[in-house]
């Protein structure tokens, strides 16, 4: 079984995959999906109004704090799987 710091690391790379495609699907599909990237449309938000940067720095921001929370998500779930695939002693 993968180590914690190795699940955190895959879970870490499946977030930031995710957070990706939907980044790449937004101008293809109209904008549909953009209620899933909430968390990191929000805080792009919050730091495009305090600090005043660039919308680039606003995209990369996007993308980290999507990443991050769809990475959390998977680390759970491989987490959960581990310990449920875990062999009984």
């Amino acid at each position: 079984m993968p180590s914690v710091k190795t699940n955190l690391i895959i879970a870490l790379a499946i977030g930031a995959l995710i957070s990706a495609v939907l980044l790449a699907l937004e101008p293809l599909t109209d904008y549909a999906f953009l209620s899933l990237e909430w968390p990191g449309v929000s805080a792009a938000y919050l730091f495009w109004g305090a600090v005043g940067s660039s919308p680039f720095a606003g995209i990369a921001i996007s993308w980290l704090v999507n990443a991050l929370c769809y990475g959390f998500g998977a680390f759970v779930i491989l987490s959960v799987l581990k310990l449920l695939t875990a062999p009984k002693t």
